[in-house]
């Protein structure tokens, strides 16, 4: 069974930085597209950031400048650092994979359990 497991949230400041962690662990043949998403209080879930196994990466507007994703093929892993934190960016980040179990079955998405950010202003 795969899951992926988040890590590194928490209560920071405004201006502050946070460093999100997500690790696939389990029988993984590859993951190709990882990203990031978040769900603030009483509002749909979006996009943050994704990045292919190429390493092309896409962000919302409204993270460009201040989050980088990045990942290490190698550990199944994904991050998300996140500098200049506003209030605005407060919410619970999931961690998304498409991945593929083992050769020559199909790809799904995974989701992982999501991690709290809050930025106080």
């Amino acid at each position: 069974q795969v899951q992926l497991v988040e890590s590194g949230g928490g209560l920071v400041q405004a201006g502050g930085s946070l460093r999100l962690s997500c690790a696939g662990i389990g029988s993984i043949a590859e993951i190709n597209r990882m990203g990031w998403y978040r769900q603030a209080p009483g509002k749909q879930r979006e996009l943050v950031a994704d990045i292919a196994k190429t390493g092309e990466t896409k962000y919302v507007e409204a993270v460009k400048g201040r989050f980088t994703i990045s990942r290490d093929n190698a550990k199944n892993t994904v991050y998300l650092q996140m500098n200049s934190l506003k209030p605005e960016d407060t919410g619970r980040y999931y961690c998304m994979g498409v991945l593929r179990a083992a050769w020559g079955r199909p790809s799904s998405t995974n989701w992982g359990q999501g991690t709290q950010v809050t930025v106080s202003s």
